[in-house]
């Protein structure tokens, strides 16, 4: 990012990365760039597999983590940009092995 940014200018509307003929790059030179990415990173079996198969894969990943990390919905939300009740009818399902903490919170809290 920073060779990047010593090299070029900011381009139209602030954008770090712009295309040479549109202000905007097109959707197929981010598709290519991320392959590349993934080929380079992935083993070939992992980059056969649908692993970070889009580059929004990885938000999920991250939003997937904080919740199962055991961030509070409402904090992760507004991380996310999302509502709570959105965040939770779309992640819900990824939040696991949280039930031995949640119990020793409660028997903490219970103490007190």
């Amino acid at each position: 990012m920073r060779a990047h940014l010593a090299t070029f200018d900011k381009g139209s509307h602030g954008r770090l990365f712009y295309g040479v003929k549109v202000g905007e790059l097109p959707f197929i030179t981010y598709r290519r760039a991320w392959k590349a990415a993934r080929k380079t990173a992935l083993t070939d079996k992992e980059f056969a597999s649908p692993l970070a198969a889009r580059s929004y894969d990885l938000r999920h990943a991250c939003v997937s983590m904080w919740l199962n990390a055991g961030v509070p919905a409402p904090q992760v939300a507004a991380w996310a940009g999302h509502s709570v009740d959105v965040l939770l009818r779309i992640y819900a399902k990824c939040i696991v092995g949280q039930d031995e903490a949640a119990k020793r919170r409660i028997t903490d809290a219970l103490a007190e």
